[in-house]
């Protein structure tokens, strides 16, 4: 194992890990050799080897003593876990500059951890496997603009990345976050009304799928506010009026509304 390479360390091989380093990779912005995970698990540590060609271990220390920016990725539970196991003096006098995609996690209680290192809390969201995610940062007190452009530079390989103060993380997790899970369900409802109307399953999902995708980047790219576009949908007397109106009468928008509400509160909620 060349450990004189690392550029960058992941703790944790899960799948928003394998997204970020995936896109990284293909992306060229590291090479596999300088890309070190260390992974519990043989049997992963032996996929991102030979998927990625990437150097692996099973070892956190190893870690946290030559990488100079290290990505927490694992559960947020096990953290203090983790930290225990963990002895964080060649990395503090290192100054290794520490991203965590944590959900929850404060940035009081990473720094306290990590005393002597920058730290830099990110809420990607699992569009990121596709490179459509989009990222929020927000920065500790150690932070400059070159660890800030480190981690956008990392992040904006699997999408968009916006800067934050971490007072809205929550509200990011609430959207963003948790977000591609309320939009799954309204294509799936989507899909099964179109099912409910005669259409083949198929061919309803695939057009549930295409109209919330072609919905989504007409809107960005025309810069059109979302009810414009349904105003210039929605003819007097028509179909779309009428489909609109069941949604109003079933309380569809103060539905997605408290989604977002309880998603948030939830996140306040693991963050204590």
């Amino acid at each position: 194992m060349a450990l004189d390479a690392i550029n960058l360390g992941i703790i944790g091989g899960g799948v928003m890990a394998e997204a970020i380093a995936s896109r990284l990779l293909a992306a060229k912005i590291y090479p596999a050799n300088t890309i070190l995970v260390s992974e519990p698990q043989s049997q992963r540590r032996e996929f991102w080897q030979q998927q990625y060609g990437v150097q692996v271990t099973s070892e956190n220390q190893i870690v946290v003593a030559i990488a100079p920016i290290v990505l927490l990725a694992v559960k947020p539970q096990i953290l203090d876990q983790l930290l225990s196991q963990l002895d964080l003096s060649s990395l503090r006098s290192s100054q290794a500059l520490i991203i965590s995609i944590l959900a929850g996690t404060t940035l009081e209680k990473l720094e306290s951890a990590f005393v002597e290192c920058p730290v830099i809390r990110v809420m990607p969201n699992t569009p990121a496997t596709v490179g459509a995610g989009i990222s929020a940062i927000a920065s500790g007190k150690k932070v400059n603009s070159a660890h800030i452009e480190a981690a956008k530079k990392i992040f904006a390989a699997v999408g968009q990345v916006v800067e934050v103060p971490e007072s809205m993380m929550d509200g990011v997790t609430g959207l963003s976050g948790s977000g591609p899970a309320f939009v799954a369900l309204m294509i799936e409802a989507l899909a099964d009304g179109g099912v409910a109307v005669g259409l083949p399953r198929a061919i309803a999902l695939q057009l549930a799928i295409q109209t919330v995708l072609g919905t989504a980047i007409l809107i960005k790219e025309s810069g059109l506010h979302p009810a414009e576009l349904k105003d210039r949908v929605t003819s007097p007397g028509g179909t779309t009026i009428a489909g609109v109106a069941a949604l109003e009468r079933a309380g569809f928008r103060a539905a997605a509304i408290e989604a977002v509400k309880a998603a948030y509160s939830r996140s306040q909620e693991l963050g204590k």
